[in-house]
């Protein structure tokens, strides 16, 4: 368990700076898309979509390659040659001359970042199955720490010039490889490994193959894919709509995303360790969902700042929804299918990161502006909510399916 536990604070540390990596380039991006295309601001950001786009396109085919890889290979060499190829692709875009070096260097960081799939399934190698649920939300406290630092970071290495970020998000990379070669472990053991084959690496063959071994992951998918369909509403529109709705500057939108990023890592990584043992993890998904959709009709009504921040503060709740659904999902398969399960998984994510923004956009759109339909620029809010409404429901199916499965496996043994 010892051992266990320095494997995962290894891990962490490996997320914890790549998000810092990311979150480091966030706030000069458009800058230097502006200063590469020689255009404005708002077809700048018509780019910086198509870019965004284009990397979650790749995630969607390269994650269970990944994944697939990881359970053939084991965990360590596919994270360290992600994350090293990773700091390599931010020094292209540091010295990109044009705006297509750009473009393929954020296709490449689409692949590379597909990688979180061997991370997670490491996790669960390393980790009983009744702690999966708390060591997975550990993830999304790496995750709100990158969010809220690593900006913060790019903006202030961006004042000096609009590249740094880029040279700093590289060197945090490679160094990431170099610490990771010399202290991380291999996690999976050699008889769990399993054959690569390139014609099962892709989300539809991974879910008919991890199907045979329980059906209950499809309905586990489904839900994780419903989830981040729900939750894509913050990176696709949220700054808008704060502006829409409440006129916003720049500096209280990015204080309040700060405040987002904090309020989900003090959940993810703090509340959710206490309070999972518990709620139990059933209860934990209905809490968060009813988190998300309370915010939901706050963020309409609110009219004061200190109203934003309190839906922003209920809001973090829906911190409880993707580590406990991860948890069932991973006890679903045997021990040799983890990274082909969260590559499946993040391939299927990666789908409500290219269609969740023009909808939610789109709908911004409409109920926006002077020729709004009805003024309520809180509609995506709302919509987000009843698409998380969809995934408990998907979740509870799955959670009684695997519950009457693990009964009858029980009875017929004894």
């Amino acid at each position: 368990m010892k051992g266990a536990r320095a494997s995962f604070g290894i891990v962490f540390a490996i997320v914890l700076i790549d998000m810092l990596g990311f979150g480091i380039v966030a706030p000069v991006l458009p800058g230097l898309i502006m200063d590469l295309t020689h255009v404005d601001v708002g077809t700048a950001a018509g780019y910086a979509g198509w870019l965004g786009a284009g990397y979650a396109a790749m995630q969607f085919v390269f994650a269970p390659v990944i994944g697939n890889l990881s359970d053939r290979f084991g965990r360590r060499p596919v994270l360290l040659g992600a994350v090293l190829m990773l700091g390599l692709d931010y020094l292209l875009q540091a010295l990109a001359p044009n705006f297509g070096w750009l473009v393929i260097g954020r296709l490449l960081a689409g692949v590379t970042g597909a990688s979180f799939s061997a991370g997670y399934a490491y996790i669960a190698d390393v980790t009983p199955p009744e702690k999966r649920a708390a060591n997975f939300g550990m993830m999304g406290l790496a995750f709100g720490i990158g969010f809220v630092v690593g900006p913060a970071l790019g903006g202030l290495l961006g004042s000096v010039d609009a590249r740094l970020p880029f040279f700093a998000a590289a060197g945090l990379a490679l160094a990431n490889a170099a610490f990771g070669f010399f202290f991380l472990k291999e996690s999976l053991a050699l008889e769990n490994r399993r054959p690569f084959e390139w014609r099962k690496a892709n989300a539809l063959s991974s879910l008919r193959a991890l199907k045979g071994q329980s059906p209950t992951v499809l309905w586990f998918v489904a839900a994780l894919g419903m989830w981040q369909l729900a939750h894509v509403v913050y990176p696709a529109v949220w700054p808008y709509f704060a502006i829409a709705a409440y006129g916003f500057t720049t500096g209280q939108v990015g204080l309040a995303l700060a405040m987002v990023g904090f309020t989900s890592a003090l959940v993810q990584g703090v509340a959710l360790r206490l309070f999972l043992p518990k709620l139990g993890e059933r209860r934990a998904v209905m809490l968060g969902v009813a988190g998300l959709c309370v915010s939901a009709v706050l963020y309409v009504l609110a009219v004061e700042t200190w109203q934003v921040y309190l839906a922003i503060a209920v809001g973090s709740l829906q911190g409880f929804v993707q580590p406990p659904i991860s948890a069932y999902n991973s006890r679903a398969v045997d021990a040799r299918s983890q990274g082909e399960l969260q590559g499946a998984v993040q391939s299927i994510g990666s789908i409500a990161a290219i269609i969740g923004p023009p909808i939610y956009t789109q709908t911004l759109e409409r109920f926006s502006g002077p020729d709004a339909v009805v003024h309520l620029p809180g509609m995506p809010m709302l919509l987000s909510a009843g698409i998380s409404v969809l995934t408990l429901a998907l979740f509870l199916k799955g959670a009684s399916l695997l519950t009457k499965q693990d009964q009858l496996s029980s009875s017929t043994s004894q």
